[in-house]
């Protein structure tokens, strides 16, 4: 008889020493073998992770049995809900949900009245229903520069942690 193993899970804030584990995660959801390149063709370093971590941004990961699975960074400079990843193992889980509102509220708790992100502009891709489902609107379009979401403190979901 087959039993049902149960996975240990937990959400925490990103520490500088995770900016590798991370960088794997971010690279593995965009499925191409550039990624490294593009992220530093962007100025996204694990050099420029660790000082924006110091600065500007704070985030939470999701470890599944001590695997880094999933994260979130937002700017509370910007107040932009600046990247969040998953990988697609770990996807329809709550993983994404769970990390998007950590950070939300974190920008939320930071004054932020409305709070901004960027994806895909196209319409049928999987981010934009994901953020329409969690209470996220469209601002504006621009076909070279993505597609910008915003959401109000009101229709934000509270989340248990304290900040």
């Amino acid at each position: 008889m087959k039993t049902a193993m149960s996975s240990s899970i937990l959400f925490r804030e990103i520490l500088p020493e995770d900016i590798q584990a991370i960088f794997n995660v971010r690279i593995a959801t965009w499925h191409n073998d550039r990624g490294y390149e593009e992220l530093a063709q962007l100025g996204i370093t694990h050099e420029s992770g660790r000082n924006l971590l110091k600065t500007s941004h704070r985030g939470w990961l999701c470890e599944v049995d001590s695997r880094i699975v999933g994260f979130a960074m937002g700017n509370q400079s910007s107040g932009e809900m600046w990247v969040i990843a998953v990988l697609e193992e770990f996807e329809g889980k709550g993983i994404g949900k769970r990390l998007l509102n950590l950070v939300e509220q974190w920008l939320f708790s930071e004054g932020w009245k409305e709070i901004w992100l960027t994806t895909d502009p196209n319409e049928g891709t999987r981010a934009v229903g994901f953020y329409r489902h969690l209470g996220w609107t469209d601002w504006k379009i621009e076909p070279d520069e993505g597609r910008f979401m915003k959401k109000p403190a009101e229709q934000s979901q509270a989340v248990t942690q304290l900040f």
